[in-house]
């Protein structure tokens, strides 16, 4: 079986290797998920690759240590809460605190895909928020 990069024991990450549907519940749909790096030690760092569908929207969730999205390709959306949408091209980095609800996905017209690197604390890097 493939197998993730891990900080522990770098190596070569072969695209696609690992790719596989985002958990049910977690957006307006489902999207395809490649882990890059995985540590679920506390403050171990994860990196996933993520394309998204027009239109596609993550529920409103938080990071414990915050979350950095670089884009790919595609045109996105991303929204912190209490504020208004905000949009993302390719080459576009946008940073969320920790702790900060917040939402990104697909404009209606165009897929999206980005680079999410986020750390983990108690064996978790995401808090998902009921809709």
């Amino acid at each position: 079986m493939p197998q993730t990069t891990s900080l522990q024991s770098p190596g070569i990450h072969r695209a696609g290797a690992n790719t596989q549907q985002s958990p049910a519940g977690i957006a307006t749909a489902s999207f395809w998920v490649e882990p890059l790096v995985e540590n679920n030690d506390d403050g171990g760092l994860n990196a996933m690759r993520c394309v998204l569908e027009p239109g596609v929207m993550t529920r409103w969730h938080t990071h414990p240590h915050g979350q950095i999205l670089y884009v790919l390709s595609g045109v996105g959306l991303a929204e912190r809460f209490g504020g208004s949408a905000e949009e993302l091209r390719a080459g576009d980095c946008i940073s969320f605190a920790p702790n900060e609800r917040h939402r990104h996905g697909a404009t209606a017209e165009s897929t999206f895909s980005y680079i999410s690197i986020q750390a983990a604390q108690d064996g978790s890097v995401a808090t998902w928020i009921e809709e």
